[in-house]
Parts: C-alpha cells; sequence; structure tokens
C-alpha cells in the first residue's frame, strides 16, 4: 500500500529527527560540564585567568542557547509528529476500510453469481421430461430413469450434494444419489419451508431459495436448497405435479470464495473474511470455528461501509444481487487486526 509506505517514511523521519535531537542535547550537557570547569579554573587563576573566564562564560550562553533551541524543536517534532501519525493513521485506515470494502463486495458478489446459476440449474431441469414424467406418472421405471438422469446431472455438476424429485404429497419419489444417500427416497419433506414455497410458485420462471442450513437427509451438510415446481407437460403455465430440490453443497464453496479474495500476504495474515446471511449468521469463515454464531456487526442501515471497534477495522458489504437473483441480503465481512498491523510497523 503506497500511502501506508508515505506513512512509515514519516515515522522514520521523525524518529531520526528524535535521534538527532537527543545526540545535540548530550553534546549540548558535555559542553555545560566543561563550561562550568573551565570557569573553575578561571577562578582558581585570579587576574591572570580573567579573560579565560569571559569565554567560558560565552561558551555558557551559546551552550544554553543551543539547548533551548533543541528543547524548542524537540517540543516542535514530538507535537508535528503526533499530528502526522494521527492524521497518517486515519488516511491508512481510510484506504484500507474503502479496499476491504470492496473486498467484502467482491466476495458476496461471488457467491452470488454462483448461487444465480443455481437457480438458473433448478428451473431447467424441473422441465427435464424425465422429471415432468416420473411426477405424472411415479411407477418404478420411471422413477428410476430419472434417478439415472439425475446422476448424470451430478456427474457434471460437482456442486451438488443431491437432487429430489418430490410428488405434490411431500413425498420424495427418487434422487440423483440412492447409493451415498439410501434413506432419502420414500421421506417426506411436506413440512420443510423450501417444499411449501416452491409449491406456491406462479410459473416456470419462478423459484425459491433457502439460507444455509443443515439437512439431516444429507448427513447434516450445510446446503443451499434451491426449489421450484416442476409443471404438467414441462410447460412454464403447466399445472403443479411436483417440486424439484437442489442442495448447493455449500462448506467447500464458500470456503473458496473466502479464502480466495485478493489480499496481500501481509493483509491475509491479519484478516478474517466472513460471509453472514440476513440476520448476521456467520456461513462462511476463513477462521471456521465460528461458523453458525452470530457476528455483532455494527450496521445503521449501510449497503456497505466500514468502522473501527477494539483494535479491528471491520468492513462490510451487502449483496446487491445478480441479474434475476435478487440474493437473501447476505453480506461479506472483512476484520482486519489493526493492533497487530501497529505491531508489525514498528518492528
Amino acid at each position: 500500500m503506497q500511502d501506508n509506505n508515505v506513512l512509515k517514511i514519516a515515522y522514520d523521519i521523525a524518529t531520526i529527527t528524535r535521534e538527532k535531537i537527543g545526540m545535540i542535547e548530550k553534546i549540548m550537557q558535555q559542553t555545560e560540564i566543561l563550561t562550568l570547569n573551565a570557569r573553575i579554573e578561571a577562578a582558581r587563576a585570579g587576574s591572570s585567568g580573567a579573560a579565560f573566564s569571559v569565554v567560558a562564560q560565552e561558551m555558557g550562553r551559546v551552550s544554553g542557547g543551543i539547548s533551548e533551541i533543541a528543547r524548542d524543536f524537540r517540543h516542535q517534532v514530538e507535537q508535528h509528529t503526533e499530528s502526522i501519525e494521527t492524521a497518517g493513521t486515519s488516511m491508512v485506515n481510510d484506504f484500507r476500510g474503502q479496499r476491504f470494502t470492496d473486498i467484502a463486495l467482491n466476495a458476496v458478489e461471488i457467491i452470488d453469481r454462483n448461487l444465480f446459476e443455481r437457480s438458473c440449474d433448478v428451473r431447467w431441469w424441473a422441465t427435464d421430461s424425465a422429471m415432468v414424467d416420473a411426477v405424472a406418472e411415479p411407477s418404478t421405471a420411471r422413477c428410476d430413469y430419472a434417478s439415472l438422469r439425475l446422476a448424470t446431472i451430478l456427474r457434471s455438476y460437482t456442486v451438488y450434494l443431491d437432487l429430489w424429485v418430490v410428488d405434490t404429497k411431500g413425498n420424495i419419489i427418487t434422487s440423483g444419489r440412492p447409493d451415498r444417500y439410501p434413506g432419502v427416497k420414500g421421506k417426506n419433506v411436506a413440512d420443510t419451508a423450501w417444499f411449501k414455497r416452491a409449491m406456491k410458485t406462479t410459473d416456470g420462471d419462478a423459484f425459491v431459495v433457502s439460507d444455509v442450513e443443515q439437512n439431516s437427509l444429507l448427513d447434516d451438510a450445510s446446503v443451499a436448497t434451491y426449489a421450484t415446481a416442476i409443471r404438467a407437460g414441462g410447460k412454464s403455465n403447466g399445472a403443479v405435479t411436483g417440486v424439484l430440490g437442489i442442495f448447493f453443497d455449500w462448506t467447500p464453496q464458500a470456503k473458496a470464495v473466502v479464502e480466495g479474495v485478493g489480499l496481500t500476504q501481509e493483509e491475509r495474515a491479519l484478516s478474517r473474511i466472513m460471509l453472514l446471511d440476513s440476520d448476521y449468521r456467520i456461513i462462511a469463515d476463513t477462521q471456521q470455528q465460528a461458523v453458525g454464531s452470530r457476528y455483532p456487526l455494527q450496521r445503521k442501515n449501510e449497503v456497505r461501509g466500514y468502522y473501527q471497534d477494539e483494535g479491528r477495522l471491520v468492513s462490510f458489504a451487502e449483496t446487491p444481487g445478480y441479474e434475476t437473483y435478487r440474493g437473501l441480503g447476505w453480506l461479506g465481512v472483512v476484520e482486519y487486526c489493526l493492533d497487530d498491523a501497529s505491531m508489525k510497523r514498528s518492528v
């Protein structure tokens, strides 16, 4: 950071100036001692030392004047150095805050662009004839064929844990990974929010998405669930005949996003990158152990911004959504440790 380099130069100049003033003051102290000794010797010499006494007095006056100038200079340097440090630190932190706010926005935009693609996937696959036929007539043959089609999709789209076809009563009639998750088929999900909302979608262009949550049928993995209605004949305005639910494998994808932001090596050592849901629950964190807890974000309805709190610089940005995906009010957050940064700077 160029501004940080300029500030470091200012600190270095101030330090050097203090050292040189200290050296001047030390020399003046030695000069004053010599002047005092000269006066004593002149007094002992009597009238023959009178001229030398005058020189000694003049040396004392000059020495005192230089010492006064040095003290005044030190005082002014201290004042200006404090002002430089205050202004410089504020300037650097403002620069950091703006930069980290941009990084926070970038992180949440990356994940939302990824999730926009998931909304496209679910609407597309819900029109697949295998899904449409399976819910229209859930025979063993049709459900098995739909499962094969879902398995083919999963081999190409590795970001999903599983895909489910559900009838209008909430019964899972087939899935894409019956070997990996054998307990899925036959389970009823009628009470889940994503199923209820998908059943109420108005047409084939509509979809629903749920915040990240653990799914017990998928070994308690954290997933982002997308769903839409399967419609008669695969038509956008067809009657609702079932629901397609797709489950985005959240943990590895989110980890890749927060760990892949563009930070310098020093910034990365002092920073923590997070994604929060609309309730400020941590859903991704480079420190990992805090996932699921609520982050104490100090925000006053701002879409983005930054602030200092207990030695930390906290920058945040709310998702703007992406194309037809409006987002869920998630935020990217960068927490930067100012105390450690100051310590590194002074080393």
